[in-house]
């Protein structure tokens, strides 16, 4: 029976039924049955791409409203650093962590200046023996859940290192347990402002045998208008903001790889190119790298569904935010350039069965592999989707699992019932 929890979620009454979600799932989670689509919850990833796609809105993205923060005494917002690159003309952060305690937060967290922290250990990581290269970025939840479904051979060169929203989440409690000792960890609530589902599905799932530190997952959309009606340019505020340019950088494609100051690096966005470098590397078909950046959303975070603004916009304006800062403001002192410390670690990754296992048991597996094979040579083989299948091939694995009748092939009725041979 299937645990996991996701945050992708279909609204039957949109729904037409037309494919084009069936189409352009990367696990092929889709299927279109009674002229809706259906979503096998054990191969999608919240990755949002069906989101993204779908032209009647029949997808959305699924996560926590503001007012479930009320239940905590001490309210946290962790910022994702894509946030900044949703308001226009926008010269200092400051404007919008100043607005999120005007909305009713009690301290803010920039995610950004975690990432400045998780840049340094990378660094770090990448010099230590036995490390499996090419180093696979473990920051994209959606990458991480994609590996373990369709790449499993790669598991080892995921880094073990915890996303820098986990780690703000751990820095801003400790923060304000040493700034306010009578809080109790119950008082304490962390709220991330998220771009993407992915992330809301982490924290509701955990990550293996780690529990998330994020207490609850708010949209950039739902938070926006809010933010926009309590940011008063012409007030002299408070200095909050503790980031720099590699910190915001991780908003965009090439962000994280840039500050790891390594050449032998790759930076792909979009879940289709994240796909192909995935098999080049599968298949040695890639050149000697040290560090590879995989971001599902196009442009990296700042594309994800649960934003506001085109990520090509917004990407250009975190361009002109950053010119007027540091490199960065969290460096490591020379004495924490020694080791790791244990807490920017999980210890396992998930568990999944592979979406290409179609038994446990080998013998069978076998037969039904060569049972696929010969029914989809028998198809028309032009992954028309009329079937509700995504192709040709998923038509004949779904048969073969007896989820699918061969009588759903429309083309191949029409061939019989024409006498065509």
């Amino acid at each position: 029976m299937n645990s996991y929890v996701h945050s992708v979620k279909l609204d039957a009454s949109k729904c037409k039924g037309c494919t084009t979600c069936l189409h352009h799932c990367p696990t092929e989670a889709i299927r279109i049955k009674d002229q809706k689509a259906v979503i096998d919850q054990e191969r999608c990833i919240d990755c949002g791409e069906c989101i993204r796609r779908c032209p009647h809105k029949a997808k959305r993205a699924v996560s926590s409203k503001l007012e479930a923060m009320d239940r905590f005494k001490w309210k946290i917002a962790l910022p994702a650093p894509s946030l900044y690159g949703q308001f226009d003309n926008l010269d200092d952060i400051d404007y919008v962590l100043d607005g999120l305690l005007k909305i009713g937060f009690d301290d803010v967290f920039e995610v950004s200046k975690a990432a400045e922290l998780v840049s340094a250990y990378t660094r770090l990581y990448l010099k230590t023996d036995g490390v499996n290269f090419p180093v696979i970025s473990s920051a994209c939840p959606v990458v991480v859940r994609l590996i373990g479904l369709r790449f499993p051979s790669l598991n080892d060169n995921i880094m073990r290192m915890l996303p820098p929203m986990e780690v703000a989440a751990r820095l801003s409690r400790e923060k304000a347990k040493r700034e306010h000792p009578e809080l109790k960890d119950e008082d304490i609530g962390v709220c991330f402002i998220s771009p993407c589902p992915a992330k809301a599905s982490y924290v509701k799932n955990g990550f293996a045998d780690y529990k998330s530190q994020v207490d609850e997952v708010v949209s950039i959309s739902d938070i926006y208008f809010l933010l926009i009606g309590e940011m008063k340019r012409d007030e002299n505020i408070e200095s909050l903001s503790d980031s720099g340019i590699i910190g915001i950088g991780w908003a965009s494609s090439g962000g994280e790889s840039s500050a790891v100051f390594n050449e032998n690096y790759l930076a792909a966005d979009g879940i289709d190119n994240v796909i192909r470098v995935l098999d080049q590397i599968e298949n040695g078909n890639i050149p000697q790298l040290e560090f590879i950046e995989l971001n599902a959303c196009p442009g990296g975070c700042v594309g994800g569904v649960m934003a506001m603004q085109n990520p090509f916009i917004a990407r250009a304006r975190l361009q002109s935010l950053r010119r007027y800062l540091p490199i960065s403001r969290n460096l490591l002192s020379k004495e924490d350039e020694r080791y790791i410390p244990a807490d920017y670690f999980f210890n396992e990754l998930p568990r999944y069965n592979p979406i290409s296992r179609l038994s446990d048991n080998m013998a069978e597996s076998m037969r039904m592999m060569a049972d696929i094979q010969r029914l989809k040579d028998t198809l028309p083989g032009i992954d028309c989707g009329a079937c509700g299948a995504p192709n040709c091939r998923a038509f004949a694995e779904d048969v073969v699992k007896k989820t699918a009748k061969i009588e759903n092939c429309v083309l191949l009725k029409l061939a019989d019932n024409s006498g065509v041979e």
